[in-house]
């Protein structure tokens, strides 16, 4: 599971040292990787809101005044290594702030507009200029750079990583994993509109499936839209699990979405699903999706607020619906060998998703009732009684059918 900080709004300080005081908790929760949202220096120019994003970096071997020193980040690091996790930054290759380093020192290596002035192609990110991948001398200073942290963190988050030329990251991958072997690569892939938009300018846009010949992991925006139209009435529930269930034929056998119901850039989770027991189901079936689940800082309390951007904005901890036990209890049935090889399938029966992960005579399945609502559904299970393992609890089939109280329900058959 990946645990996702914004370390300004995290706690009221916005420190590094606050997040390494809070580690225990959050390995608790089951977590194996920590992503920091950008640590470097924001952009002044331009900026939005009274803070900035943390998405206008002003230097990439710089870190953030505002979140402490390089110390401060190195023993939060060392923290994070000594309970049993790994580290990813997010890396933000596409552009960099109007007055940044590079902008200072290599003119040369950003897109110009047709007058000569800096600019990007992104209308509405006014707060960025855009990088040019053409110049080879860019190619090597972010390598370098990414060579660097390398050495104290254990992999990346790439922002829109599709806009950058995968042979730009597979050079890099290359030759980040003489520095750390097994680095691990994560991608903001993007919408599929998104694609179509930047290629209609002739621009560099590359798929999910160009994506996994190089990334380890990639969002799921293919999908993301139809999971917030289910949520909001505007699509069906059918739409959503069926474009779900259609990532098992389409990409690489071995591939790794990152399954979120939020991010720093979304909706919050128990904004778009406010029935408690509803949001209890989505979450336990995001974690049984296959991939690597994740969580944004505040998700575990129910947080209904996004954090802004911009300002300072400290997640309101403990106003929202605890799903910490839920959490937990995921990340342990996660730890079935199952869920690293299997082959995966979805379905839906009125709103209930039935979704199972089989390999050999082994088969986990599990039933998420997206309303709250308790219901009969029919199964492929013999007759008989079975451990949900989300509660120890103990579900009946009967004649082929089984009865569901609202609760999402797991079932293990077959041995390891």
């Amino acid at each position: 599971m990946i645990y996702s900080v914004f370390v300004r709004n995290y706690s009221s300080e916005g420190t590094f040292e606050k997040v390494r005081e809070d580690l225990p908790r959050i390995r608790s929760l089951g977590a194996d990787i920590i992503w920091l949202m950008p640590i470097h220096p924001i952009g002044k120019s331009n900026r939005k809101g009274s803070m900035g994003s943390p998405y206008a970096i002003r230097d990439y071997r710089a870190i953030n005044p505002e979140y402490g020193t390089l110390e401060d980040f190195q023993a939060l690091v060392d923290s994070i290594h000594a309970l049993g996790m790994k580290v990813i930054i997010d890396v933000v290759y596409n552009h960099t702030s109007p007055d940044s380093w590079l902008r200072e020192n290599h003119p040369e290596w950003f897109y110009h507009k047709p007058d000569g002035s800096f600019g990007n192609h992104v209308g509405e990110w006014t707060d960025i200029i855009d990088l040019d991948y053409n110049q080879r001398g860019l190619w090597e200073y972010q390598i370098e750079t990414l060579k660097m942290w390398a050495k104290t963190v254990d992999g990346f988050r790439c922002d829109v990583a599709p806009l950058v030329p995968l042979d730009f990251w597979r050079e890099a991958r290359e030759q980040v994993e003489a520095i750390r072997p097994g680095c691990l690569w994560l991608a903001e892939s993007i919408e599929p509109g998104f694609v179509r938009f930047i290629r209609s300018m002739g621009l560099t846009a590359a798929s999910d499936s160009e994506i996994f010949q190089v990334f380890d992991m990639a969002y799921d925006y293919d999908i993301y839209g139809k999971y917030l139209n289910a949520c909001i009435g505007k699509g069906t529930l059918e739409a959503f699990v069926e474009a779900l269930d259609g990532q098992e034929g389409i990409y690489p056998e071995n591939y790794v979405k990152m399954r979120t119901l939020e991010n720093h850039d979304r909706l919050r989770a128990a904004a778009l699903i406010p029935n408690g027991r509803a949001l209890r189901n989505w979450t336990a079936f995001a974690f049984f999706a296959k991939g690597i689940p994740m969580v944004y800082n505040g998700q575990e309390n129910g947080c209904v607020c996004r954090p802004n951007l911009f300002d300072r904005d400290t997640i309101p901890w403990g106003e929202g619906q605890d799903l910490t036990a839920l959490i937990q209890r995921m990340c342990a049935i996660r730890g079935d060998a199952l869920f690293t090889d299997s082959s995966f399938s979805a379905n839906t029966i009125g709103k209930t998703v039935i979704a199972s992960h089989q390999h050999g005579q082994q088969r986990m399945i599990g039933f998420f009732c997206t309303d709250g609502k308790g219901s009969v559904v029919p199964c492929d299970l013999p007759d008989g009684d079975y451990v949900n393992l989300l509660a120890d609890g103990i579900v009946r089939v009967d004649e082929g059918l089984l009865p569901l109280s609202g609760e999402p329900v797991i079932i293990k058959l077959g041995r390891n």
